[in-house]
């Protein structure tokens, strides 16, 4: 459990020069020829973005790195001092790409208008600081302690050091409530010194979101943000959301105040704060607000210089983009009039009343047009790829860098918009019950003539530049026979060119992490572990319960039964738990008349067990634990609980 929380920042532990990879193979001449068609049809003249990254800048990141107590690096500023603003693109990058990188890459202090001020690229996100009447208010504080903390200490180095006063966080994913202890102190939140305002339903989500399916999504963030790969004109060159995740102390405050619906009105240090409660949005929890003194808009995630994920290939449930329209044509509808700047909680802010609604209602018409395409196509019978591919933005929105999909993809999301209202069946009952792919390889392979056949037509197509098809064939030859080095070597080719090609930064690390993985096989690095104290402890008692169900090992458990009690006596609360039929169900406020045994303990206790701060055989030595009854119906149920690899195969089976 302890690597299954926060998925986002799961791969951050892990060194990139851990891998023993291969030299990376240079751009072929279909590759470069790619990357230049974009050039023309992009307006890559066009200097605007730039002027805006750069505008209200007071001061650069300090240059040492951050480190933690035992010397782990936890943010390198000079780890993309490669990107240099005004450099031609490399042969081995996404000219796009290269370019939002570049922009990602301006980094500082900035004023973004009188009173409201920035850190960026000190982390995934930004972080802003509101001055108000008595105090500073901090939005979204990271993903580390370590570097919400760097990022106020830049932040007092040039302006008045006011306490904090209030914390907000615009929505439930940890790269913008992670650094929280950074920056206040509980027991400041506890005596009410410090507010933190939060969206109905933070809590749950923020806690909640990667635990059921927590390592699968965590092992997959290691491909999705590119952890395993150098940072290089051949490898990461970040996340197109931001550079990448830091790897420090993930914390977590519980907001003490809660948005329930649009038009809530707070003041907040002196500040009238106007809140569009915008959930199922780039977040299951997430709201946008409105400063009046300050005609400024925070549009958190969604609306950045980005078409964003509605479905992100690290693995989450996937996102709606209809009403994410409609909370951005809402945003124009209660400010459009007034607002003189737009700043998110990624990239940089948008100025002037004319700009703001231009960028919001371009973004608006990209999520709408997003799902009613999709639908539009699927009612005249094309399937979920037919649709990715048929799919192009109308030349208004896609002509807009702010528009491209630099982190997400409209390809994904037009496949997830498919699968949200559809499902993963096409209706082709031959597509209902296909052969799994080991065995749906081998059959390829045998049809196709054997291995070397494959390989040698394979090789044809990689001549002539088809790495989509080559990757793809290739791959059944890999899953019918992983030894075959000669195999995963030209699959790695021509993902390799795929991730050199590739606009959006996950395509290009997922791409080219496979390609390393290939060639290499898959490290056993040391695990990365983010369920800090904080998320433990947020967690509630359904929840914990769900997720030991979750890991019961069905057919290992069939056919066995066991009923326990359990007393959390500094809750005062009781469950009964009852493995049955290869299931655990958890039933509160009931105590089984013929359970196997009882079991007294305290949250506390299981908090620790759960941290691996001790273990179930110390705590019940210790007597933390007491069980009366039969004492090894619970150790018997531990014996049925699986624990999860977390360096599972990918492309390899």
């Amino acid at each position: 459990m302890a690597s299954t929380l926060c998925s986002l920042v799961a791969a951050m532990a892990l060194s990139a020069n851990a891998m023993a990879a291969d030299k990376p193979k240079p751009a072929t001449d279909a590759t470069k020829a790619a990357n230049a068609a974009l050039m023309t049809e992009l307006p890559f003249n066009d200097k605007t973005s730039f002027e805006l990254a750069h505008k209200g800048f007071i001061a650069p990141l300090p240059s040492e790195p951050i480190k933690g107590a035992q010397g782990n690096m936890i943010w390198d500023p000079a780890k993309y001092a490669f990107i240099k603003e005004g450099e031609a693109a490399p042969d081995t990058t996404n000219p796009s790409l290269w370019r939002q990188s570049q922009l990602i890459n301006i980094s500082g202090l900035f004023e973004v208008t009188d009173g409201i001020y920035q850190v960026r690229n000190y982390d995934l996100s930004n972080m802003t600081i509101v001055e108000g009447k008595s105090g500073i208010t901090i939005m979204d504080p990271l993903i580390s302690s370590e570097t919400a903390k760097a990022a106020l200490d830049l932040y007092y180095k040039h302006r008045p050091k006011k306490p904090v006063v209030a914390v907000i966080y615009t929505h439930s994913h940890v790269d913008h409530y992670g650094g929280v202890r950074g920056v206040v102190d509980e027991a400041d939140v506890k005596a009410g010194k410090v507010k933190i305002y939060a969206p109905l339903g933070f809590l749950e989500h923020a806690v909640a979101e990667n635990v059921m399916a927590g390592t699968a999504m965590s092992r997959r963030a290691s491909y999705m943000y590119g952890n395993l790969l150098p940072p290089s004109p051949e490898g990461q060159l970040g996340a197109g959301l931001g550079t990448t995740t830091s790897a420090g102390t993930v914390t977590l405050i519980p907001p003490t105040d809660i948005i329930q619906k649009t038009g809530e009105k707070h003041v907040i240090d002196g500040l009238t704060y106007e809140f569009l409660y915008a959930p199922g949005s780039e977040a299951p929890a997430e709201m946008l607000y409105y400063i009046k003194e300050k005609k400024a808009l925070n549009t958190a995630e969604d609306s950045t210089h980005t078409l964003h994920n509605t479905y992100s290939l690290r693995g989450a449930k996937i996102r709606e983009p209809l009403p994410w329209s409609k909370y951005l044509n809402e945003a124009i509808k209660l400010w459009g009039d007034d607002v003189q700047v737009m700043y998110a909680m990624h990239h940089w802010p948008v100025w002037g009343n004319k700009e703001v609604r231009e960028q919001l209602s371009s973004q608006r018409d990209m999520y709408r047009y997003i799902n009613d395409e999709t639908l539009r196509l699927a009612n005249k019978g094309y399937t979920m790829t037919e649709i990715g591919e048929q799919v192009k933005l109308p030349k208004e929105i896609a002509s807009k860098f702010s528009n491209r999909g630099y982190y997400g993809s409209l390809n994904h999301n037009v496949k997830a918009t498919y699968v949200l209202h559809l499902g993963w069946f096409i209706g082709n009952p031959a597509t209902l019950n296909e052969w799994p792919p080991e065995e749906q390889a081998k059959r390829y392979v045998d049809m196709m003539g054997g291995e070397d056949a494959v390989l040698k037509k394979a090789k044809e197509y990689y001549d002539k530049g088809d790495y989509r098809w080559v990757a793809e064939v290739v791959n059944h030859v890999v899953f019918a026979n992983p030894g075959n080095q000669a195999a995963k070597n030209l699959q790695a080719d021509a993902l390799e060119q795929l991730g050199y090609q590739a606009e959006s930064g996950p395509w290009r690390n997922f791409y080219l992490t496979g390609a390393q993985e290939l060639r290499n096989g898959v490290a056993k690095l040391p695990t990365p572990n983010t369920a800090s104290p904080d998320t433990v402890r947020a967690m509630d008692l359904d929840l914990f319960f769900d997720f030991l169900a979750m890991r019961l090992n069905g057919p290992k458990a069939e056919g066995k039964k066991i009923t326990l009690n359990v007393d959390f006596t500094d809750l005062k609360q009781k469950y009964a738990l009852e493995m049955v039929h290869g299931v655990l169900n958890h039933t509160e406020g009931v105590q089984a008349k013929d359970a196997d045994a009882t079991v007294t303990l305290t949250r506390d206790t299981l908090n620790k067990i759960v941290l691996k701060e001790t273990t179930l055989k110390d705590a019940i030595a210790k007597g933390d634990i007491k069980v009366s009854g039969a004492e090894g119906k619970l150790e018997e149920l531990v014996s049925y609980l699986d624990e999860f690899d977390f360096w599972f195969n990918i492309v390899t089976p």
